[in-house]
C-alpha cells in the first residue's frame, strides 16, 4: 500500500520538477562559475510559478516522509 503510495508521489514529484522553468545558466554555469548560481537568493515568483514551486516542495515534503515511514514498518 504505501510502496504504491510512493510510487505515485515520486512520478508526481518528477512531473513538477520538470515543469518548473530554469533558473540558472545551466550546467555549463555551474562549472564555469558564469551566471548566478545562488541558491538561497530570494526569487520574485508570481502566480502559477510560485504554486508550482510550493507544490514540489510539499510533495517532497510527502515523499521524504513516506520513505521513513516504510524504513519504520518493514
Amino acid at each position: 500500500m504505501l510502496n504504491a503510495l510512493l510510487m505515485i508521489v515520486s512520478a508526481i514529484l518528477i512531473i513538477l520538477s520538470l515543469l518548473q522553468s530554469g533558473k540558472s545558466d545551466g550546467i555549463s554555469g555551474a562549472f564555469t562559475g558564469n551566471g548566478d548560481l545562488n541558491l538561497f537568493q530570494n526569487s520574485k515568483e508570481r502566480g502559477s510559478e510560485k504554486t508550482l514551486t510550493n507544490v514540489t516542495m510539499v510533495m517532497g515534503i510527502i515523499f521524504f516522509a513516506l520513505v521513513i515511514a516504510i524504513r519504520m514498518i518493514g
